[in-house]
């Protein structure tokens, strides 16, 4: 981190959808206690955000696109961190990861984008190791509930059993919102990406493609329907566990393998008992929910009244040899993919140059760089509930 840089925070792509929601809650949570500036490629857009979102007139503007590296760079250097909702990051993200390992300035993404990630790890953390840059990917509802929902729930497993839970389940009990235009891009450019270079399949298939080098035990199927057993309802694919369980691997490597060598983890949607249960989990398997005309576009998004609405809920059941279970729970009261992920990633900024001074440089996922102050600040301030069910 940057201790004498002359802004807390830069929301980078603040005339965006999500990057407007970001700069938005920044203003009604912390105004100018913090000092966050906004940026952009076009300072009239900035402007204009800034007085429709109602921040202060002194809300500084910082002009920069992703196009102009050298625009990137003098942005760079004058955060303690940089909060980028400029996507897809395979596109539009590499250049700040570049200057923010060179010059110590730390990071936070909605990255969720395995093989982009893959690349920029082993491209720059040496460098932020060395610089004291702290760059956090996935900082939005991929995949702060999930990643940190495992680490609540495997520390509490510490503290009743002595020890983490070998086996998690991650089971998506409701999730009542839109994905975002962003997701939708990054899987559009991850597929282009395919096409150009077959050997990323790799990455992508591979569950510790982001562990550093550690190959765990096979992970348990994730791309059919069935009756669990464990809790009693049928469960479907769910499309974001493909970057959730990397990036939970990846957390269990930074932390030493707190959750043990031999954990496994996997993700479904829950869709109910019986016949009804089986039909919903058939349906939701045979749909994408990122294809259509309804998806929104990079920069489009819900309406106010449709984010609040929204909401989301997640379990996650804990079980070992010695037939120990507990469960916990995190939920949401905003729409995941916009209200809830601007909330994260404004909090993650802020834990961040807050909260973390301990913390040295590298590339992390969100556990191991913030873990229980984060959850504080999400509970808090977000709308988040961690909660144990049992």
């Amino acid at each position: 981190m940057r201790e004498q840089a002359e802004f807390d925070v830069i929301v980078y792509g603040a005339t965006g959808f999500t990057g407007r929601l970001v700069a938005e809650y920044m203003q009604q949570q912390y105004g100018r206690a913090v000092n966050w500036a906004m940026a952009g490629r076009s300072a009239d857009k900035l402007a204009s955000v800034r007085d429709e979102i109602g921040a202060s007139p002194e809300t500084p503007l910082v002009v920069a696109d992703a196009s102009d590296p050298a625009s990137v760079r003098d942005m760079v250097v004058r955060a303690k961190v940089i909060c980028t909702t400029v996507g897809p990051y395979q596109l539009y993200g590499s250049d700040i990861v570049a200057a923010c390992a060179e010059l110590g300035t730390d990071c936070v993404d909605l990255s969720g984008e395995p093989g982009w990630m893959s690349e920029m790890i082993a491209t720059h953390h040496d460098q932020a190791a060395q610089s004291g840059a702290r760059i956090v990917h996935s900082c939005g509802f991929d995949s702060i509930p999930f990643d940190l929902g495992v680490f609540y729930l495997q520390q509490a497993a510490k503290e009743k059993f002595g020890a983490p839970f070998a086996r998690i389940r991650g089971r998506v009990r409701a999730m009542n919102g839109e994905f975002s235009g962003g997701t939708a891009a990054s899987l559009g450019a991850t597929m282009a990406a395919l096409e150009k270079n077959p050997a990323l399949f790799e990455v992508l298939a591979n569950p510790f493609s982001l562990s550093n080098g550690f190959t765990g035990p096979d992970q348990p199927a994730d791309n059919a329907i069935y009756e669990d057993d464990v809790i009693g309802q049928w469960v479907a694919p769910f499309i974001m566990a493909a970057i959730n369980t990397k990036n939970i691997h990846r957390s269990n490597a930074l932390l030493g393998h707190a959750y043990g060598k031999d954990f496994t983890y996997d993700e479904m949607m829950v869709t109910g008992s019986g016949d009804a249960g089986k039909q919903m989990a058939e349906f939701a398997a045979s749909v994408n929910p990122l294809a259509g005309d309804d998806v929104p576009q990079p920069g489009e998004g819900p309406s106010r009244e449709s984010r609040e609405a929204g909401n989301y809920d997640i379990l996650f059941v804990g079980t070992d040899a010695d037939g120990n279970r507990m469960e916990a729970s995190v939920s949401g009261d905003l729409d995941p993919g916009y209200g809830s992920t601007s909330r994260m990633l404004g909090e993650s900024a802020v834990c961040l140059i807050t909260d973390c001074a301990d913390l040295e440089g590298g590339i992390y996922t969100p556990a191991p760089a913030m873990g229980e102050k984060l959850i504080t600040r999400l509970v808090d301030n977000a709308g988040l509930t961690f909660k144990l069910e049992s």
